[in-house]
């Protein structure tokens, strides 16, 4: 047990071992239960993409819970489409490897699995866990990690699609009054809170037509996207 705990610990393979466990740490703490990150600044992603995570949460206030992060998706129309110049290296690699198309901390938490085990097991054979050649290793292992992370996640692809955030038969929202977590207006995509048998569900909204609607609208859901990510709205008032 001793010489277990040495390897995973080692020089060599401790930033990894340290990675994975806050990793399940994340995870455990998302399915026991939904921690809230009350967020007050603007976060703005200028990548010449509309992604389908907007996550502006508004100077007068917002909301993102801890199980949206964990389901934050990226989908390939929103890196792809409404482009005129050549996807960059980085938005290639995102779409390849499965970053794109699955919720981001699901693939992420596979590749960091794959490179720690790879890690782990290469440097305990060779007995390089503390030295240089077991640092060369960890840094080659990340390519290979790469290519099994792809064929590990790719089956999931389907699976995700049909489901919701929750893991459930999607919800028709259409009809429905939700409250804003955070401002839209135009293109601006945002948060809204809309209960469903009293449970409270965060979707992700845009205006049905571009009008400025403050953080705390009440408003209506009219229609869903034809990329199934979000849905249009407008301001409803009882």
């Amino acid at each position: 047990m001793t010489d277990l705990l040495n390897i995973l610990f080692s020089e060599v393979n401790l930033v990894l071992s340290i990675l994975l466990i806050v990793l399940i740490v994340y995870w455990i703490a998302t399915m026991i239960g939904g921690i809230d990150f009350d967020l007050d600044f603007d976060i703005d992603v200028d990548a010449n993409i509309e992604p389908a995570l907007d996550l502006d949460a508004g100077i007068e206030g917002g909301n993102m819970d801890f199980e949206d992060i964990s389901n934050a998706e990226v989908n390939q129309e929103d890196v792809v489409g409404k482009r005129r110049n050549p996807l960059k290296w980085w938005q290639i690699f995102l779409i390849y490897f499965n970053f794109v198309g699955l919720p981001f901390m699901f693939t992420f938490t596979c590749w960091i699995f794959f490179w720690w085990f790879m890690t782990v097991l290469t440097t305990a054979l060779t007995y390089t866990y503390d030295n240089f050649i077991g640092f060369a290793i960890m840094l080659l292992a990340l390519f290979p990690a790469l290519i099994v992370t792809k064929i590990f996640t790719t089956p999931f692809k389907g699976f995700f699609k049909n489901l919701n955030k929750n893991g459930d038969s999607p919800i028709d929202y259409l009809g429905r009054k939700a409250m804003l977590l955070s401002s839209i207006s135009e293109d601006k995509m945002g948060n809204a809170e809309v209960k469903v048998d009293g449970n409270s569900m965060s979707i992700y909204v845009k205006s049905l037509n571009g009008e400025a609607l403050p953080y705390g609208s009440n408003i209506l859901i009219i229609k869903r996207s034809p990329d199934h990510n979000y849905y249009l709205v407008q301001t409803y008032n009882d």
